[in-house]
Order: C-alpha cells, then structure tokens, then sequence
C-alpha cells in the first residue's frame, strides 16, 4: 500500500449486495477498526432509514456482514416499524 493511500484512507472495502427481509432493506456495513470489523448495517423502508451499530468487533469483513446482517434481521423481528421512531 502506497503511503499516500495509508494517509487518506486508501480502497475502502466493497459493499456487500443488500438484502430484502420482511418489507425492509437491509445494507451490512461493516466499519473498519485497526484490523478488526465493527457490526453495522443500514435498514431501510419505505425511505426511512435506521443504522445499526454495535460494540462487537470480529476478524475478517466476511463474518462481520454475516453477523450484521443477522443482528439486523433480529432488530427487525423485534421492533419493526418502530425501528424508525
């Protein structure tokens, strides 16, 4: 990696292909710490939209869609519309 990418961030990670679950998008984006991955993910509907956000931080960006993906299908199964306020 050049420095000038390390400097200014360099190529970000690909998005993953959103998701449809119950009525709602859902988009995992995962945020890169040092080497590890912190869960997010972006939950749409109907033009609203919710980010998900959580402490948890895992290895490799492949398990960090995964489980934000699932954690946000359980948001969803918990709260739906209510998600958004």
């Amino acid at each position: 990696m050049s420095l000038f990418s390390r400097l200014f961030g360099g190529a970000k990670e690909p998005l993953p292909e959103p998701e449809t679950y119950e009525g709602f998008t859902i988009t995992p984006t995962p945020i890169k710490e040092g080497q590890r991955f912190r869960l997010s993910a972006r939950i749409e509907k109907d033009g609203r939209t919710h980010t998900l956000i959580r402490a948890d931080v895992v290895e490799d960006i492949d398990t960090a869609n995964s489980i934000s993906t699932a954690k946000a299908r359980q948001l969803i199964d918990e709260q739906g519309d209510r998600l958004f306020g």
